[in-house]
């Protein structure tokens, strides 16, 4: 894990705002943890080593995302795809993602999640289930990216079982056979998996979907997850047409299935969840199940509207997500707190959806689902993961309540980002990275990728 010097003590200082109202005053940050709520007029009780003048800045706490594709960056914009609904979006991308190969995966991993730590993000999500010959340790590099850039991480085992020959949509040579699958699983814990607070890179397991896994790979998943005290993630009820799938394929609605094979439980969470009825919401806050909300992509898709209240009320942790680039087509988790708060008024009420709401989705929302309390606050003994947004574009001019600004305005771009103690974004670019470089080398591997087309 990251580690600051010992025993330095930082007073990030009289924000212009602050997401928690008992920190008006700032925070004490020392090695790399919360020390300290400064109040409003106050001054932390010890002295501190170093002072950052936060008084023309916003402070979050980072913000943390719990869905993602990142080597979809490389099929942004891609003209065969654009304009369809998710099964044939799929069907159409599959033949070129199967292409992939491990250097293009670690560019495509590394820019988003630059992209994602711009835009203030702390902990990076990703869903990763495209295995080829040529892509067989993909969580590697994606686990040496996240080290590099100093973000932490948590990371899926993805997996499909069931291709075109046996009735799936993915063409076999994505597919993997379950033993592969499952030993791979073990190894990546084995090897990878942090656990306790302030753990750097977390290892979840995560079939597909219902419709490229079998059913014995679902349970023998959640039975490995069980065994190895990991976390469990897939993407269900996204679209009506998986509904009507799992109906012709399993006899049952998508949640029914997810009951059968194991997986409702508070060690899930789940990328979409749009088409749940009131039963199944019910059943989902009873089992603490998580549901990753993907707004943009959602409205990409046309896929849906996902009842985030009611999920909320229910009891399931909602967080936010950015999910792949090839559908929402950014990877900007700020950008993805104004959409959701444009889509949850759409779909609810000015007054239902605040700002607030979205920020609690965004940070302690997601650190729910991915089974983390160190992360997603500004308490005492949280770990000093920050965001912090100066508002000084023309976007914000006017503004009155700088913290609703962030989503009312559009905040994309964070001005400092801190993980575990260490700042990795300053005055806007991400410290040790050559941002122009990144981008020649991501466009020349995404154009080597789909110009094979």
């Amino acid at each position: 894990m990251t580690q600051a010097s010992s025993h330095r003590r930082l007073w990030i200082k009289n924000p212009l705002a602050c997401s928690a109202p008992e920190a008006a005053g700032g925070i004490v940050v020392e090695n790399d943890r919360i020390v300290e709520q400064v109040a409003a007029g106050q001054h932390p009780q010890l002295e501190c080593d170093e002072v950052f003048d936060a008084s023309q800045h916003v402070l979050l706490p980072g913000l943390v995302n719990t869905h993602h594709h990142f080597y979809q960056t490389l099929t942004r914009a891609y003209s065969p795809a654009l304009n369809k609904p998710l099964f044939p979006w799929l069907v159409t991308l599959y033949d070129v993602w199967a292409r992939l190969d491990e250097e293009q995966l670690a560019i495509a991993s590394e820019l988003a999640m630059v992209e994602l730590l711009l835009s203030g993000c702390t902990t990076v999500a990703d869903h990763h289930y495209v295995f080829t010959g040529a892509l067989s340790e993909a969580i590697d590099r994606q686990v040496e990216v996240a080290g590099r850039l100093g973000v932490r991480a948590a990371l899926t085992r993805g997996s499909m079982s069931v291709g075109k020959d046996a009735g799936g949509l993915p063409p076999q040579a994505v597919v993997q056979d379950e033993e592969t699958i499952l030993e791979d699983s073990r190894r990546l814990i084995r090897q990878y998996h942090q656990r306790g607070p302030g753990a750097m890179v977390t290892v979840a397991l995560a079939p597909c979907s219902p419709f490229s896994v079998s059913r014995e790979l679902m349970r023998a998943t959640a039975d490995l997850a069980e065994e190895q005290d990991v976390r469990l993630h897939t993407h269900l009820a996204e679209t009506e047409d998986e509904t009507d799938y799992c109906i012709k394929l399993f006899g049952m609605r998508p949640l029914d299935y997810l009951e059968e094979v194991g997986w409702l439980s508070n060690r899930a969470w789940l990328a979409h969840g749009i088409h749940f009825n009131d039963e199944e919401i019910r059943r989902l806050g009873a089992a603490g199940t998580g549901i990753a909300h993907c707004p943009s992509s959602n409205m990409v898709l046309g896929s849906g509207l996902c009842r985030t209240l009611e999920l909320e009320a229910a009891g399931s942790p909602v967080g936010l997500a950015v999910d792949g680039s090839a559908s929402n087509d950014h990877s900007n988790l700020a950008e993805e707190m104004r959409q959701a708060l444009l889509l949850g008024r759409l779909r609810y009420a000015p007054q239902e959806v605040t700002h607030e709401t979205v920020i609690r989705w965004a940070t302690q929302g997601s650190a729910r689902c991915l089974g983390r309390s160190d992360i997603g606050g500004l308490e005492v003994g949280q770990q000093a993961d920050l965001a912090l947004f100066k508002l000084d574009e023309p976007r914000f001019s006017g503004a009155e309540n700088p913290l609703a600004a962030l989503l009312l305005c559009g905040a994309h771009r964070a001005d400092r980002v801190m993980v575990a103690g260490q700042w990795r974004v300053a005055d806007g670019l991400p410290l040790g990275v050559d941002v122009a470089e990144l981008m020649a080398r991501h466009d020349a591997a995404a154009r080597r990728l789909w110009q094979k087309s």
